[in-house]
């Protein structure tokens, strides 16, 4: 397995490496090793995967001084993975309104990190694929960031009230299943029309309740589809964004434009099962007779 990048370059007070060439690491040094473990990424300018290499302290320190001028000024740490392998960068907090992190344009333009073929020079090649790597992650781990900062940033705008929402539906819903369940009792039968008629006020305010739930739960559907790729599950970016109760809200998809699932399909198949069993119940008793 390969070992950690240890931090070989000078660290200012927030650890990022510091673009002023540092004193040569003397000979014999411990070593470090790149393994390029991510994917090509060309939306991003990520280079192609390579095997893992091996850096000396040396190089990693001229790498990072090569890296100075293209790092985003929202990078905050870098230090060895835990995990054992590569780097892990610690990025000031995202909005997510902010551009998508990409790898800057001045990068292709730096003749010190243009590729140099292995034949034509080997040192240089090993230098520039390791920094291509690094800045290529670096990137990566940003966007990620970003992605799920956008995510979380988009559900704020759309969730509005619709908690307040939620609440008045599950009184409604409530309340409905009281006036159904009342039915079954022996003091419904002496005021049996009264009761009923209860029954289908409740269903008709549950029926607005679910719908005006639905008017915000169709938005946020839209939202995870719209990061249906992203590393956060919904639950989580709801949580993310002021919400952790939000895990019992009843939001159906949205896949292509296609709604299905909301709360008043399931409502309106409960409320036709109760008309279905209240027809009968007065169909076998004769209460509908006349």
């Amino acid at each position: 397995m390969a070992s950690t990048i240890p931090l070989r370059t000078p660290l200012d007070d927030s650890e990022l490496p510091h673009p002023a060439p540092a004193p040569a690491v003397q000979p014999g040094g411990p070593a470090a090793s790149v393994p390029n473990t991510a994917a090509s990424t060309p939306d991003r300018g990520i280079g192609m995967p390579l095997d893992t290499i091996t850096i000396t302290a040396e190089e990693h320190r001229q790498i990072f001084e090569r890296l100075a001028p293209h790092l985003p000024p929202y990078l905050r740490k870098v230090e060895p993975n835990p995990y054992g392998w590569g780097l892990r960068y610690e990025f000031a907090p995202s909005t997510g309104r902010e551009t998508a992190p990409t790898v800057p344009s001045s990068r292709y333009d730096d003749p010190r990190m243009k590729y140099v073929p292995e034949s034509q020079d080997p040192a240089e090649h090993r230098l520039r694929e390791a920094a291509t790597h690094i800045l290529g992650d670096l990137y990566d781990q940003a966007h990620r960031e970003w992605k799920d900062a956008s995510y979380v940033a988009d559900l704020r705008e759309v969730v509005k009230d619709a908690p307040d929402r939620w609440k008045t539906y599950e009184r409604e819903a409530k309340a409905l299943e009281s006036a159904y369940t009342y039915l079954r009792t022996a003091q419904a039968g002496a005021e049996w029309p009264s009761a009923i008629s209860r029954l289908v006020d409740a269903q008709d305010r549950a029926r607005a309740a679910a719908s005006a739930f639905d008017e915000r739960a169709v938005e946020i559907a839209q939202v995870h589809e719209r990061h249906l790729y992203a590393d956060l599950s919904h639950a989580q970016a709801l949580t993310n964004a002021g919400h952790p109760d939000a895990a019992n809200w009843h939001v159906g998809s949205s896949y292509e434009g296609y709604l299905t699932g909301f709360l008043s399909e399931d409502l309106e198949r409960r409320i036709k099962e109760q008309d279905a069993h209240v027809a009968k119940v007065a169909r076998l008793s004769g209460m509908g007779a006349g």
